[in-house]
């Protein structure tokens, strides 16, 4: 007789955990530097114009980003927490959905928790998850259609709400940052050809087959389609009324046409500026800040985990041979992430690049990293992936005070954490 199919406990408790931890550690000197540091600079006076009525700033980004922060700015105060608050709920929000985008796609405990422990451990997250900038948003409504869309596809009895969900996540995240484009079109794609492999005779209307049983092509390019385009246009809506407002004076169509020149008019050089190169390896850091304030020297330096931004590599190597061959879907989605959010950056009209834009393919490249130690914890090599998570762990503690702007003994501390040029 065969044997019943596996069917794992949901780690959700664990997820909750790890999560909670991440935002207790993320809160840890929050409201430092008090003054605003590195692009806050930016996005803080045009969220403040809005709570005013004031001038329509920061024109080169879309709205939604800018809209949260001056959220918490109305609900916390025109300070420190209020600028990062929503910020670090974001980031936490980022994390959970993630650990559940990749339980619904792996059903494996495993991938999962070490998922979350690697994104909690890789930089990326916590410093983006402590500042007021863009990236956090667009990072947390990616991971919620991320985990959306894998669980209509896991549970397709509620296959349509959650394909709804995914659609608002997605027009949400391009609204934040248009980074994220190149992600927010893979659903569809996914769903077309899934529906394509399926070979279904009636393809637009076929409610038969994969990626979500009972809902059809046409009704999914509804919500996939369709639903992100308009919630991304609706965060546009209330700065019609702005003072100045491009929207009103050359309507949302002339305003893209100002983004984009917007973008591709940075060319001036910049001394934090890198290369995907040198994303990929780990080699080209940014110091969000480096200062006397607040009573001491500090500092927050932006690179990822020494550890598991190499080994990640060889995890996108692993997933793409060993996920193409067993047609494991969760690690070909980890090499398509990574795929897509990286090559965005070789046919952007955007000279200046820096590390920053290296967080989303972070995120797939860590996720690729959960997938492949979790096969390695099935082999009697096992000791090896547990090791890895450890180690993670323990780098993380050691760059803990200059990721979160910690008291330093002095204008030459950096040097403890700078181990190559590239960091300094």
């Amino acid at each position: 007789m065969s044997e019943a199919p596996p069917h794992p406990r949901d780690p959700w408790l664990a997820c909750l955990a790890i999560t909670g931890l991440f935002a207790a550690l993320a809160s840890v000197r929050l409201g430092i530097p008090t003054k605003p540091y590195f692009d806050e600079i930016h996005y803080l006076p045009a969220a403040r114009s809005m709570l005013e009525g004031g001038a329509y700033l920061n024109r080169e980004h879309p709205l939604l980003g800018k809209q949260l922060l001056a959220l918490g700015m109305s609900l916390f105060g025109d300070n420190p927490l209020g600028w990062r608050t929503i910020p670090l709920i974001a980031g936490t929000i980022a994390l959970f959905a993630s650990m559940r985008a990749m339980w619904h796609a792996s059903f494996e405990r495993f991938a999962t928790l070490a998922f979350g422990l690697l994104l909690a451990t890789g930089f990326h997250l916590l410093v983006h998850a402590r500042i007021a900038m863009l990236d956090i948003f667009m990072a947390a409504f990616l991971s919620v259609a991320a985990w959306q869309f894998a669980a209509a596809i896991r549970e397709p009895e509620r296959g349509r709400w959650r394909l709804a969900i995914t659609g608002i996540a997605l027009g949400l995240a391009m609204a934040s940052k248009w980074n994220a484009v190149p992600l927010a079109v893979l659903p569809g794609l996914a769903f077309f050809a899934a529906r394509l492999w399926a070979g279904r005779r009636r393809l637009l209307t076929s409610t038969r087959g994969i990626p979500v049983p009972g809902v059809s092509l046409a009704e999914a390019f509804l919500w996939l389609g369709i639903v992100p385009l308009a919630a991304y246009a609706l965060t546009f809506w209330p700065a019609y009324d702005q003072l100045n407002s491009p929207l009103a004076e050359q309507g949302l169509i002339g305003l893209h046409r100002e983004i984009i020149e917007l973008q591709a008019s940075v060319k001036n050089p910049h001394p934090y500026q890198s290369t995907w190169d040198q994303w990929m390896l780990n080699t080209r850091g940014i110091w969000y800040l480096y200062e006397f304030t607040d009573g001491a020297q500090r500092g927050v330096l932006l690179i990822g985990n020494p550890l598991t931004m190499l080994l990640g590599l060889s995890g996108l190597f692993w997933c793409a041979m060993s996920g193409f061959l067993q047609r494991d879907w969760a690690k070909i989605a980890m090499v398509i992430g990574f795929a897509a959010s990286l090559g965005l950056w070789f046919i952007a009209d955007k000279p200046i690049q820096f590390y920053y834009h290296y967080f989303m393919p972070s995120m797939f490249l860590l996720g690729a990293l959960a997938l492949s130690l979790s096969d390695l914890s099935r082999s009697r090599h096992r000791v090896w992936s547990y090791g890895a998570l450890v180690m993670s762990v323990a780098i993380f503690a050691f760059f803990f005070p200059i990721l979160t702007a910690g008291q330093l003994d002095g204008p030459m501390s950096f040097a403890t954490w700078t181990w190559i040029a590239g960091w300094r």
